[in-house]
């Protein structure tokens, strides 16, 4: 059933232009103005323009950093701070505070070790986060106490209304604390959590690297997982009014209402960062070093002249984007060259054919030029030829950041030569190489030494270019390799700096345990259910009420109409789950479930999905769920009952819809397990059909209860049912016209069990590795990389 939702598009209002380099943080000061800071290593305060009140012009730039700055905050006018203040957090591990009347730095707050990630005001306290594990809290310029928060990167902190601080980390967890108490660990995401944000009146917002932003109740409990980026999410924040916008490395700001992307603004580069100003209006922080305002409100656009030079932006940069190598694609010849003669067996170009760079070696004994594959290690050595002694290596990272990363290496044969060092930061070196990590980020330089430890060198340039320490293995594959390193077994005693494990060395000899040998997976084994917890109440309430009247108007079936009394019942009920925030001691009376099975039996088969759809979300709400299994456990089993009308030949759809949601939603209960498990084939049976529907939405959640359904059978070791349910999911992996999220939940589903081992040998009989292959080929990055799970599962003995 889809909700309407009431919305306005937002468009850009305005571009500010000043930072010399990517926008990383963005700090609203009430209605006074706005702080951004940038890798530039400035902090810039606009305020709004006196002459348009819709304008901003910049007012101060607070220059004294070292390194690029982040994190911000900002204390509001007091007797010391007569036009308020900025607090600020650097690469170079100092809080520094300044003041907004001269712009002057009068606070410098030195302690941190590493990378500064977050800071908040607590009172007149200023509290920091950091790389190096510890929050620090700072009173009158004087560090007063400090503690490690977390055995991970800290990489984000806010103040709650009520007090307490929230941390994330890159141990993917979050963390409640009051003082130095920590109250509550909130663990559900999968990768690093890099942003956080209060959600009014309901609870914490995430976001992190998996993709995903969570709405946390502050007991615990997901409110909410909203999943449509592409890539990293790094921030999110939410308005009064309910929206939520966040921002990725997939170049987006998304908007969400209720759980549902209801926009999503292109950007012509990474969005570091994004905040809602008290108007509603949008900021966001680009890659491209612009601040750019983003609004409803018609009088607040842009003009058209700007609106098209924003497009045009966004065209080139996408253009330029498309590279083969490290070479723009535009740059490549066309096939025209290959009309010209090769001077050397083996010689190599490479062609442009379409939105894809082709190698071509020269075939001198049959005068032609023959496409020729590309391994790893092949590429550096092709490009080298085109480029004059430069290298290009290129790895593929998924949806970590960044999106892609190309390393640039000149190719020399080292200081014995006789040839001249490459100098950086004043000293020499063996190699220096450029880095181009893509996405309008600058070009970094990654100093080596044959002589270095390359674990060490690449550990150290990842914490000094803020990226993440899960790409030291391919930077040290890549020394290595093009530094003529590529045989050479180093030292195995070496230790992890930051995590303390041994280092995998490339050639060298194996003493690593059986643990650490396992091949990691993007996206599975799955762990944990997912469910349909976003609702429209209003709307359920208002169907219901429709119905009513039409039933009362019917005098055949006036009698199926509802009282006052049970209409006053159903709004209690609805005013229960809508207060989301108080589920943990919130409850329900028998006589409200009574009622909606009383409606579920009597009803019209066409009338009875909204009254589904409060019970979807009764099986959500603790005590509901305790209160409903009593009906479940009886000889009539209501559950049974509603699944079998809902499975009426023929079937309706929003029947259908509410009713497997309904079941899907009920994973999330612990009591409910066996049930499930009980009666799957029931259930698969009755809902088969939604995987040749047309209605995407009846496709994903089909697909969704298929996910689940594996997760609860591999828990309980359950061969037969596994069996179903993987036959299940092959269908809709194998099926045309299936929705890019209901296929990927279907293969995960798949490489789950595969990876369990109970059906694997099944799996495989069902030519699993076709499908696999097929998968890994799609245009969908996460379709492709589960697809490269699974042909890895296929593999192995």
């Amino acid at each position: 059933m889809d909700m309407e939702i009431d919305f306005k598009n937002y468009q850009l209002s305005l571009e500010l232009r000043g930072h010399e380099d990517d926008v990383r943080g963005i700090c609203v000061c009430g209605n006074a103005g706005i702080a951004t800071s940038s890798r530039d290593k400035t902090v810039r305060y606009w305020v709004p323009d006196p002459t348009d009140k819709r304008k901003y012009e910049s007012s101060k730039i607070l220059l004294g950093h070292s390194s690029f700055v982040g994190p911000l905050a900002w204390i509001p006018p007091n007797q010391d701070f007569v036009e308020g203040a900025i607090v600020s957090g650097g690469m170079d591990t100092m809080v520094l505070v300044w003041n907004l009347s001269n712009g002057e730095k009068v606070q410098s707050l030195k302690g941190h070790h590493l990378q500064v990630t977050g800071v908040v005001l607590d009172g007149e306290d200023i509290v920091s986060c950091s790389v190096d594990c510890t929050l620090r809290r700072w009173r009158k310029g004087e560090l007063v106490e400090n503690w490690e928060a977390h055995k991970s990167a800290i990489q984000a902190i806010i103040k709650l209304p009520s007090g307490e601080l929230v941390t994330g980390s890159t141990d993917t967890t979050l963390k409640l604390w009051k003082g130095k108490t920590c109250l509550h660990t909130f663990a559900g995401h999968s990768d690093t959590v890099r942003g956080l944000a209060e959600m009014h009146g309901l609870g914490i917002l995430s976001a992190s690297h998996d993709g995903s932003i969570r709405l946390w109740a502050l007991t615990g409990e997901v409110l909410m997982e909203m999943v449509g980026h592409a890539s990293i999410v790094y921030s999110v924040d939410s308005h009064v009014s309910g929206l939520i916008v966040s921002g990725s490395e997939d170049c987006s700001a998304k908007i969400w209402k209720d759980g549902a992307c209801v926009q999503s603004i292109e950007h012509p580069g990474c969005v570091w960062d994004v905040k809602f100003l008290e108007n509603g209006d949008i900021v966001t922080a680009c890659s491209d070093g612009a601040v750019r305002i983003w609004t409803s409100y018609q009088e607040r656009i842009a003009e058209p002249a700007d609106l098209d030079s924003y497009v045009s932006q966004l065209s080139q940069y996408k253009l330029s984007r498309k590279r083969v190598g490290g070479l723009k694609l535009e740059d490549l010849p066309g096939l025209e060259a290959l009309q010209i003669p090769g001077t050397t067996d083996g010689q190599t170009k490479v062609i442009r054919e379409g939105d894809n760079g082709v190698a071509y070696a020269w075939n001198l004994r049959e005068q032609k030029w023959d496409k020729r594959a590309l391994s790893l290690y092949m590429l550096p050595k092709v490009i080298a030829k085109l480029t004059c002694g430069i290298v290009f290596a290129a790895f593929s990272l998924s949806d970590n950041y960044p999106s892609s990363l190309w390393l640039i290496g000149e190719v020399v044969d080292g200081p014995e030569d006789g040839m001249k060092r490459p100098v950086l930061d004043g000293f020499e070196y063996d190699y220096v190489f450029d880095v181009d990590i893509g996405d309008g980020e600058p070009i970094r330089k990654l100093p080596y030494n044959r002589s270095d430890n390359p674990y060490d060198t690449a550990d150290k340039w990842l914490l000094k270019e803020n990226l993440p320490l899960a790409y030291r293995q391919q930077i040290v594959e890549f020394i290595l390799q093009n530094s003529g390193q590529g045989g050479v077994a180093l030292d195995s005693s070496f230790r992890d700096p930051f995590t303390g494990a041994n280092a995998y060395i490339p050639g060298g000899s194996s003493s690593m345990s059986a643990v650490s040998a396992k091949p990691t997976f993007k996206h599975i084994p799955k762990k944990g259910m997912l469910v349909f917890d976003v609702a429209q109440f209003d709307g359920i309430l208002k169907k219901i009420t429709e119905f009513h009247n039409s039933l009362l108007s019917d005098p055949v079936k006036k009698d199926l109409s509802l009282s006052e009394l049970e209409i006053s019942r159903l709004g209690a009920v609805i005013k229960i789950l809508k207060d989301t925030s108080h589920y943990h001691t919130s409850r329900f009376a028998d006589a409200d479930i009574a009622l909606l099975l009383k409606l579920l039996k009597s009803w019209p088969l066409a009338m009875i999905f909204p009254v589904i759809d409060i019970l979807r979300m009764l099986v959500l709400h603790p005590d509901g769920a305790i209160v409903l299994l009593k009906h479940v456990e009886d000889e009539n089993d209501i559950l049974m009952e509603m699944i079998k009308r809902v499975a009426t030949n023929p079937p309706l759809p929003p029947n259908l819809l509410t009713g497997i949601r309904a079941v899907t939603n009920l994973f999330k209960n612990l009591p409910y397990h066996t049930w499930l498990q009980k009666h799957q084939s029931e259930i698969l049976d009755a809902f088969s059909s939604c995987c040749s529907s047309s209605n995407k939405n009846l496709q994903l959640s089909y697909a969704t209860m298929i996910l689940n359904y594996a997760v609860l059978l591999i828990e309980k070791k359950d061969l037969e049912g596994q069996s179903q349910v993987l036959t299940a999911a092959l269908e809709i992996a194998e099926g045309e016209n299936i929705e890019v999220d209901s296929k990927f939940r279907a293969l995960v589903a798949v490489g789950s069990l595969m990876l369990d081992g109970l059906v694997k040998r099944i799996a495989l009989d069902f030519d699993v590795e076709n499908v696999a292959k097929t998968a890994k080929a799609s245009k969908e990055t996460k379709i492709a990389e589960v697809g490269a799970d699974i042909e890895l599962l296929t593999k192995q003995k």
